[in-house]
């Protein structure tokens, strides 16, 4: 075997029926990893795999496995794993080893999944093309000259590249949709509270979620019923909502159901021609196994990059505020504890994270945080008033994920709103705290293009459902790249 099976289901098989093992599975990842060419992966967890993957096997032999032993998979180095390197992309924690591992972390250990490293991301996860990372920029494995997406991007091109089979990234305004998009996966985002983040090395709270990548839609089911579930540690979770069967309604189909199509979506600046073409062939594709398209509006989407980067700067310049090089990670001795508070900061954070923390420190200053986080806190509630009266009408909504293919690696990275517009699509799902799944619709210029599926609060499975019946009708995400030279 010199390439993994396509799908955890593939995997599962092999290994239940002895066709393959665990270690073999894992020696495999292994290999593919470490000649991996895209900067994908910051650290390699050998002996740490091999052992999962030995007792991964003890555990099939005896037959009390669940369905993602043996799996292997990768872990985005924001979401803290015992023992092992988490350095958020960033040298501020360059060398960190947490003492305990997320929640998320845990639940798939003891579901028997093999993890084979920490992969690489945008800063603190800040970033729509993983330019940002300490550790270099991510290659897309379509194109090595463009980017992947970010902030998730290693988590992407791992499950890309054929390197892992699943992997686990955080989404804060579209860091896990976006660089599914961007590469050919299918990338999903949970509903706010559904997901723990105890662990996860924090960025905006109010924002962040912890999601999964893989090749096929079931894929992204089976791991989220692995890691959601209510957690004691995470006041922001869910505590009387059932984890349900996500993958109940993956074979219904979408007849009958109502896709509403927001119109705004389709008008906003910057839309690449070849991506509004594949996102309209995949309503049509839709519309043809039964569904009823609905055009809706959404009018204040437009507002949503500017209540976004108040709210989300201001979170980040709060939580980043513990690294002051005292009780963790880098430390510059200065003069005086303020001096050392300027050296470790200003050699710890890279460009893109002081630029926000600096936004957010401003916004939340006193005379201007009335201005803008009030007023920010306000324009977010009547965004998620929007939704909730759109889905009073539809079942979910069909969208772009991002408006433009995968660009050219530093043809943003000094413009920053021209970066910050990748994500419209995909900031006020979080906004609004709705699951949302991006998968492959097919191709412009050459390279991928992701149709986002937005359900909504709680409502995976409707969401799943859609993804699934589109994913059945079209070939798009058996599609594997074929990388172009620099």
């Amino acid at each position: 075997m010199t390439e993994l099976p396509r799908s955890i289901r593939e995997a599962a098989e092999l290994l239940r029926t002895r066709k393959a093992s665990a270690v073999e599975l894992a020696d495999l990842a292994l290999a593919r990893s470490h000649a991996d060419r895209h900067n994908a992966w910051l650290h390699l967890s050998d002996d740490h795999a091999g052992a999962q993957a030995r007792a991964a096997d003890a555990r099939l032999a005896a037959g009390d496995a669940p369905l993602l032993t043996g799996i292997p998979w990768a872990c985005k180095d924001i979401i803290g794993t015992k023992g092992i390197p988490t350095t958020a992309g960033s040298r501020i924690l360059e060398g960190y080893i947490p003492a305990y591992s997320a929640t998320v972390v845990d639940r798939l250990d003891a579901q028997g999944a093999v993890m084979i490293g920490k992969t690489n991301l945008d800063e603190f996860a800040m970033g729509s093309s993983n330019e940002n990372s300490a550790f270099g920029p991510v290659k897309n494995p379509w194109r090595a000259d463009r980017v992947p997406g970010g902030s998730s991007g290693g988590s992407a091109v791992a499950v890309a590249a054929g390197e892992v089979l699943f992997s686990l990234g955080t989404d804060t305004g579209g860091s896990i949709r976006q660089p599914a998009a961007l590469t050919g996966a299918v990338g999903m985002k949970p509903t706010y509270g559904r997901v723990p983040r105890w662990g996860v090395v924090a960025f905006a709270s109010s924002l962040d979620q912890v999601g999964p990548f893989a090749n096929t839609v079931e894929d992204v089911a089976i791991v989220c019923e692995a890691i959601f579930g209510k957690d004691p540690q995470d006041a922001t979770m869910v505590t009387d909502f059932p984890n349900d069967d996500l993958r109940r309604d993956l074979d219904k189909g979408v007849k009958g159901m109502r896709l509403g199509v927001p119109k705004e979506y389709f008008s906003v600046k910057g839309m690449e021609p070849g991506v509004e073409r594949a996102v309209r062939d995949a309503l049509k594709v839709l519309e043809k196994e039964g569904a009823k398209l609905e055009e809706v509006s959404l009018s204040l989407t437009d507002h949503g990059l500017a209540v976004y980067y108040i709210i989300q700067p201001a979170e980040a310049s709060s939580n980043l505020a513990r690294y002051d090089g005292i009780r963790y990670g880098l430390r510059v001795e200065g003069p005086s504890l303020l001096e050392t508070y300027r050296r470790t900061r200003g050699k710890g954070f890279g460009p893109e994270v002081k630029r926000r923390m600096i936004l957010g420190t401003y916004a939340l200053s006193a005379g201007y945080y009335d201005a803008y986080y009030v007023k920010a806190q306000k324009v977010r509630t009547l965004i998620k008033d929007e939704y909730d009266r759109v889905f009073e009408k539809v079942d979910a909504l069909v969208t772009p994920t991002s408006p433009t293919v995968a660009f050219p690696i530093g043809a943003k990275v000094n413009d920053p709103l021209s970066m910050y517009l990748n994500d419209i699509f995909t900031l006020p799902v979080n906004i609004s705290g709705l699951p949302g799944i991006s998968v492959p619709c097919g191709l412009s210029e050459g390279l991928p293009v992701g149709l986002q599926i937005i359900a909504n609060s709680y409502q995976e499975r409707t969401m799943f459902r859609v993804a699934a019946a589109y994913e059945r009708a079209t070939p798009h995400h058996l599609e594997r790249p074929k990388e172009k030279a620099a």
